[in-house]
């Protein structure tokens, strides 16, 4: 990128900041409502993906990653920036043809018999040629965009500058949102897609995972083309998954299509392993046999044995409601921070699996949700990233099923895929098993559908808390700023006394009397606002 191309770029993402700042300060100052606030993040969302739809490039990226953390960033804003398109015009060819002759180290034409000089697909971080070898074999041929690495570190550094200047001229609470945790959140997933190294060595793992499962395809990988920069693969032909115009003509039945996918999405969710982050549209494609291709694992997510274990106890815990079982197991995965109390953590799973559908009819739901509010303000909690990245693509395959069986419900389509599933897994799952089989049919789905809800609910519940937090924060800080100015009063009141200088002892008699009716009010504020609070933090 040129020096005034960077320049520019910086400008109008630190003008976008400040602006950002000023507007949340001033719906501070005033004291705006939650209707208004939301408005305003609404707004903020709306600008915030104006300007990443003028600069392209890694802010897309970001602004990609941005909209799975729901539970850091509004929800107003979350849904403006949703569904962001991660296309960028492709780069002109000889810079291409530039970085595959440094790469392979070669003439291309040793290699290939041809190269389409215009790309099938471009994104932020690399474009997509077709191209046949010397043997006959089609291809994909990824390329790494000439400009990525000076675009990767004129955004960074803005990121930082604005990270900065949050940390020493911005009074948030601590607690508010970590931007230094999310800044090395962003690095570290855009890294891992800049080398596509560790995209090769994921679509290999991925292989080999569904290597005798035939209803799966995973491209071929040539991993002698292959290089941090560029990733070779078999050329694969399919149609969305979301054609529905197409599926119908191919005569692919859309319900068993369904099935499918969760047969190779279920097991990425509830194994040990590696599962695919992105599975959005683009990525997932449908052979003329009905072949469920997979492409793109540069987004990739990884559940360890000690997640999969802790994951399978909360599960146990939540259904043999043993929820002092269940919050330990979610202590151990997380989500709940050191300062939780596991009591009343343990009175929310017990409210939350209590409810009976029959019961509703019956109850005060206004009365019900108010109670449930306070009690889910009180719990500090956090949504762990290796969680965020599993809940996108539990929420993308959730979408595309939907739309393929429209007149299904989903948990009718999962029900069989997942018995299934149990079934395969001996004694490990034997438990959930045997309970599932001694459920009445709609208390499980139920009970599931309450289940899959509770990661919403979480994020809901730390929004609150952090956004509680922040007022008792500035409280705190005004009584302590107005008791230094009447011990300024009083010190200044003495002083004109001594000196026997009557504008200093009025003065001074006129601040302390204001700063001491403003602390005595701030402290009948905080004494009111402590039974919102945690009772940990009002010790």
């Amino acid at each position: 990128m040129k020096t005034k191309s960077k320049f520019k770029r910086m400008t109008k993402v630190l003008s976008l900041a400040f602006i950002i700042f000023i507007q949340i300060y001033w719906f501070k100052l005033f004291k705006k409502s939650e209707a208004q606030w939301e408005a305003l993040w609404g707004k903020i969302g709306i600008r915030f993906r104006k300007t990443l739809f003028e600069l392209e490039g890694l802010l897309i990226k970001i602004g990609q990653i941005l909209s799975i953390r729901a539970d850091l960033l509004p929800h107003a804003f979350i849904i403006q920036i949703q569904d962001l398109t991660d296309k960028v015009p492709s780069s002109d060819w000889k810079d291409i043809e530039q970085i595959l002759r440094s790469e392979w180290e070669r003439p291309i034409d040793e290699l290939f018999q041809t190269i389409e000089k215009k790309a099938v697909a471009s994104a932020s971080i690399g474009e997509v040629y077709k191209g046949v070898l010397k043997n006959g074999q089609e291809v994909a041929i990824k390329v790494q965009r000439p400009d990525i690495q000076s675009i990767v570190q004129t955004d960074f550094r803005t990121l930082r500058i604005i990270i900065w200047v949050v940390d020493h001229l911005i009074p948030l609470p601590k607690g508010f949102i970590n931007f230094n945790v999310l800044f090395q959140e962003l690095k570290q997933v855009i890294e891992r897609e800049l080398d596509f190294a560790q995209e090769r060595n994921s679509l290999l793992q991925f292989k080999e995972r569904f290597k005798n499962i035939e209803s799966v395809k995973i491209p071929e990988v040539y991993s002698d083309l292959s290089t941090s920069k560029v990733l070779v693969m078999e050329w694969v032909e399919g149609v969305k998954v979301t054609d529905v115009e197409k599926l119908d003509q191919l005569e692919i039945n859309r319900t068993k299509l369904a099935q499918q996918l969760l047969e190779v999405f279920l097991p990425q969710w509830l194994e040990p392993g590696l599962f695919h982050a992105d599975p959005h549209s683009g990525n997932v494609l449908v052979t003329k046999e009905g072949q469920i291709i997979l492409l793109d694992f540069g987004m990739i997510g990884m559940i360890s044995k000690k997640d999969a274990n802790y994951f399978q106890v909360l599960i146990e815990g939540l259904l043999s409601k043993n929820f002092p079982k269940a919050v330990d197991s979610l202590t151990h995965l997380g989500f709940l921070l050191p300062e939780a109390d596991p009591r009343t953590m343990e009175k929310l799973l017990a409210e939350l699996m209590s409810f009976q559908p029959a019961q509703l009819k019956e109850m005060d739901l206004v009365a019900l949700k108010l109670e449930m509010n306070d009690m889910l303000q009180a719990l500090p909690i956090q949504v762990p990233t290796r969680f965020v990245f599993l809940g996108r693509s539990f929420v993308t395959i959730e979408g595309i099923v939907r739309s393929l069986a429209e007149e299904e419900e989903l948990i009718e389509i999962a029900k069989p895929v997942f018995i299934d599933w149990l079934t395969k897994q001996g004694n490990k799952w034997s438990f959930v098993w045997y309970w599932l089989q001694s459920q009445p049919l709609f208390k499980v789905l139920h009970s599931v559908t309450e289940f899959l809800k509770t990661p919403q609910k979480l994020e809901e519940i730390k929004e609150t808390e952090h956004r509680r937090l922040f007022q008792f924060t500035i409280y705190e800080n005004n009584k302590k700023q107005l008791f230094q100015l009447t011990v300024l009063g009083l010190i200044g009141g003495a002083t004109g006394i001594y000196t026997d200088h009557s504008l200093i002892l009025k003065l001074s008699i006129g601040v302390t009397a204001i700063s001491s009716i403003g602390y005595i009010l701030y402290t009948i504020k905080l004494k009111k606002w402590l039974k919102y609070m945690h009772e940990k933090r009002r010790a």
